[in-house]
């Protein structure tokens, strides 16, 4: 059995996986992933994701490294990493003046979990890397030379559809699409599938979707069902079964600097991230990452 390691705000417990939802039941760790979790549109809990999906994967022994792409750093605050303790940033890595190996911050609450911090300097990259040969290939060329330390590298993307953005695609393997279950939550989805394509034809043409995430889900409400329902008619299989509900812990989690399985690993919005981790490690075993199309 693969074990979750997690302290709750009242203790500490430890959860259990089957371990054939696990790649590492085999004898050799699987080639590692790198996944950008985007959606240009903003309040659909993409960072929620990033942060919490990356805890969940570094809790269940996944060599996970969380890379903050948006100049807000909010994954970064959201793992408790203050703006003093910040020295390099994902900013020098762009613009070549670091090294990844240089810029993160090693075992942030688990001993799996690196971080690769941003500020809202990373804002000037857009500008500073107009004139810049392989501008859109930065973030790529800067995560091969740790790639292989990691079984999974989670991006947090800025809900914006501009060159920082195209970076994390370029450097991806495929895409998380966190999707908000409330009105106007699939309009959108088309600028973002055709920035894609865009990637595709260009600079990264084998970027793929890992799966749709379905976030802010209250059952109670017809139109969450409603949202669900063309999701999953639309996206088929890419749409994770697990769903994101709606919950205060999961809400209060990053005023406290931490994710959701060591502020509340109780709540349900622990729970149901865990189990999103659950079915990442076996797509990514598996290989059931599809192609945009």
């Amino acid at each position: 059995m693969i074990r979750f390691l997690a302290a709750s705000a009242c203790g500490a417990g430890w959860l259990a996986l089957d371990s054939s939802a696990s790649p590492l039941s085999g004898t050799s760790r699987p080639l590692s992933r790198v996944i950008a979790v985007a959606n240009q549109k903003g309040g659909v809990g993409k960072t929620t994701t990033a942060v919490n999906l990356a805890a969940s994967l570094s809790a269940a022994e996944q060599r996970t490294l969380l890379d903050d792409g948006d100049p807000q750093g909010n994954a970064t605050s959201g793992v408790g990493i203050e703006t003093r303790d910040i020295s390099k940033t994902v900013y020098e890595v762009l613009l070549g003046e670091a090294t990844v190996a240089e810029a993160r911050k090693i075992g942030e609450h688990f001993r799996l979990l690196d971080v690769l911090p941003a500020t809202p300097d990373l804002a000037g990259a857009e500008i500073e890397l107009v004139d810049q040969p392989h501008r859109e290939q930065r973030m790529r060329d800067a995560l091969k030379p740790v790639r292989d330390e990691y079984d999974f590298i989670l991006i947090d993307c800025p809900p914006s559809l501009g060159l920082i953005t195209i970076n994390m695609l370029a450097a991806a393997d495929a895409l998380i699409i966190p999707l908000q279950c409330e009105y106007y939550a699939l309009e959108g989805l088309s600028q973002l599938l055709n920035t894609v394509h865009r990637v595709q034809q260009g600079v990264n043409p084998s970027l793929g979707i890992d799966g749709v995430l379905l976030t802010m889900y209250d059952a109670r409400l017809n139109l969450s069902r409603q949202v669900a329902s063309d999701a999953r008619e639309y996206f088929g299989t890419q749409v994770f079964e697990t769903v994101i509900p709606r919950n205060v812990r999961l809400a209060e989690a990053p005023s406290f600097g931490k994710p959701i399985i060591l502020y509340d690993v109780a709540s349900v919005g622990a729970q149901a991230y865990m189990g999103v981790a659950r079915e990442l490690i076996q797509r990514a075993a598996t290989g059931n990452g599809d192609i945009a199309q």
